[in-house]
């Protein structure tokens, strides 16, 4: 299975990537928890046919829960909002192409504030113009704060796993010193013994 992992910016992702005849493709994108996920794909190829060629997907969560799966589909679309923080993984690959022609597929993922409807906020709070832009860039404030929070709590996670390894590798190379002065003190041991009892010394 090939492997294709992108760090997304956060807000609207729009990737096209060609699916091979055999095997897989796959997305990722680090998402915090409780953040709203949209998106929708589609297939495309070149070449005119009467049998259009089909594809599957599945979308799992860091720990391999299932969020959405389709097969035989030329597009698609789903929506999720994260429970946990991490990777989330969407795997694509060709399920029926008779003509084994190239086949593409053009992914449109959405989080945080690009995943909004911001014409129902719109419609249902009455707002528009500067007031509603207004809302759209309050919105991104707090996004941009959860994200900095986010990402302090992993770089204290980061560096708490560093100082335990620092730790770790200390120790380690005390004992492997230790070892070796305790096996070079046996060895001088044994060869004095020998030699004494050969009476060479």
């Amino acid at each position: 299975m090939a492997a294709l992992v992108l760090f997304f910016a956060r807000g609207a992702t729009a990737l096209w990537m060609e699916l091979p005849p055999q095997g897989t493709k796959c997305v990722s994108e680090e998402i915090q928890a409780h953040a709203v996920v949209i998106g929708q794909y589609d297939v495309h190829f070149e070449e005119h046919t009467t049998e259009y060629p089909t594809i599957s997907a599945k979308i799992s969560t860091p720990y391999g829960k299932m969020l959405h799966e389709s097969k035989n589909v030329t597009e698609d679309h789903f929506g999720f909002t994260t429970t946990e923080a991490g990777n989330y993984l969407g795997c694509f690959w060709v399920e029926s192409n008779p003509h084994n022609i190239k086949v593409s597929v053009n992914i449109d993922w959405r989080t945080g504030i690009a995943a909004k409807d911001w014409e129902s906020v719109a419609k249902q709070e009455k707002i528009e113009g500067v007031e509603l832009e207004l809302r759209k860039l309050e919105f991104a404030v707090d996004a941009i704060r959860e994200n900095m929070e986010y990402l302090k709590s992993k770089e204290e996670d980061m560096r708490e796993t560093s100082e335990r390894t620092n730790a770790r590798v200390a120790w380690l190379s005390i004992m492997s010193i230790a070892v070796c002065i305790s096996t070079s003190v046996v060895q001088l041991w044994r060869l004095k013994t020998y030699f004494r009892k050969k009476k060479l010394i």
